[in-house]
């Protein structure tokens, strides 16, 4: 897919960041089906949302449309392999609003979805700045008036991807009622993006792990449990489950759709750990993933501590980096896609889509992986 840039500027004219887009709209499902041991989404029982939450067919986001089927970009390379990423600390608050609108991909009546950029916290310690932080003057800047934005869903600060906001505190508790609900019953509602250090044993399947964070070396660490007992689970162990599916592969790595059923911190980055094949620029818990003599194998997780991900000769040749790049490599984990009720009980489902950043469709363009 060939990538588009959209500039966000500030009051002096000056460019503040280039993100790179690509297709992104709004389209309804006739169903969604997990890609392992379920049927599809039923979505009657769910609340109403009103008609302002989605209008018929199909809303195309401001950007041009690409070619489907392909990552491939036009023209060379760009010099800067990681250009478009966001330093929030290097920003004032109104830099980063104007940053934020222009990652707007979509505003209809109270619901407005962005396009987050990597490295941009939702939350933080008072006086940092993150998303929660700027919302009042993003929700003046986008002229809702006294109607303030509040977070309905997002994704961590290290994953970029599709961020839902509602001036409606109606539509947010509805909205997250349906989450939660979905949740319970083990209906995933959102598709990330993924590349993989590696490439995972079966195409598709799901991975079920017992979680619990553990405090390692003052870093809260996500860590497997085997086998928890009644106990652990009171004590903070939780189950969980995500679905994957390989979309491409090659050079050693691999283009992954993942659906997380449940929501646990970390959650994606430690099962694909266990898979053996960390998420690429996942420099917490791809060093728990150890080689010798070609064949890969799991350190233990208690002892491991978290290091800069080192990849082979051959993968930092593909992807045009070197080492001391690949050390500041962006976590490839994106929220793609996720999924609404529709504006009446028995519409279908809504479907929103968030453009790939730039940085992960030069990578797809360097591995030679094509996005169907």
């Amino acid at each position: 897919m060939e990538s588009h840039q959209l500039w966000a500027v500030n009051r002096k004219g000056q460019a503040l960041l280039r993100l790179g887009l690509v297709e992104g709209k709004f389209q309804r499902a006739r169903e969604l089906k997990p890609w392992q041991g379920q049927g599809p989404v039923q979505v009657r029982e769910w609340p109403f949302l009103g008609p302002s939450v989605a209008s018929g067919g199909e809303v195309c986001c401001r950007h041009q449309q690409q070619r489907r089927g392909s990552s491939k970009r036009s023209g060379p390379l760009d010099d800067r392999p990681f250009s478009g990423l966001l330093r929030p600390e290097n920003l004032s608050r109104e830099e980063l609003v104007d940053v934020l609108r222009a990652a707007v991909v979509d505003q209809k009546g109270p619901l407005v979805t962005l396009n987050k950029p990597q490295g941009l916290p939702v939350t933080g310690k008072p006086g940092e700045l993150t998303l929660l932080s700027v919302l009042p003057e993003l929700s003046q800047s986008l002229g809702l008036g006294e109607r303030e934005l509040q977070v309905v869903r997002a994704s961590g600060k290290e994953t970029s991807g599709l961020v839902l906001l509602s001036s409606c505190p109606q539509t947010a508790s509805r909205l997250q009622k349906f989450f939660t609900h979905s949740q319970r019953a083990r209906r995933p509602t959102g598709t990330y993006c993924a590349v993989t250090d590696g490439i995972p044993a079966t195409s598709e399947g799901k991975i079920q792990a017992a979680l619990k964070l553990e405090h390692i070396d003052g870093v809260n660490l996500v860590v497997p449990v085997k086998s928890p007992s009644r106990k652990d689970i009171l004590e903070g162990v939780k189950r969980t489950l995500s679905y994957f599916r390989v979309v491409a592969m090659g050079s050693g790595c691999a283009l992954v759709q993942l659906q997380p059923v449940t929501a646990f911190p970390s959650q994606l980055q430690a099962h694909m750990a266990l898979q053996l094949c960390p998420l690429l620029g996942d420099h917490t818990y791809s060093a728990r993933v150890a080689t010798v003599l070609g064949q890969r194998f799991l350190l233990p997780a208690e002892s491991t501590r978290p290091q800069r991900q080192v990849l082979d000769e051959a993968l930092l040749s593909r992807l045009h980096l070197t080492p001391s790049q690949a050390a500041q490599l962006p976590l490839h984990l994106h929220l793609h896609c996720l999924y609404l009720p529709g504006a009446r009980p028995r519409d279908p489902p809504i479907k929103l889509l968030a453009p790939l950043p730039s940085y992960f469709s030069r990578t797809l363009h360097c591995l030679g992986l094509h996005y169907q």
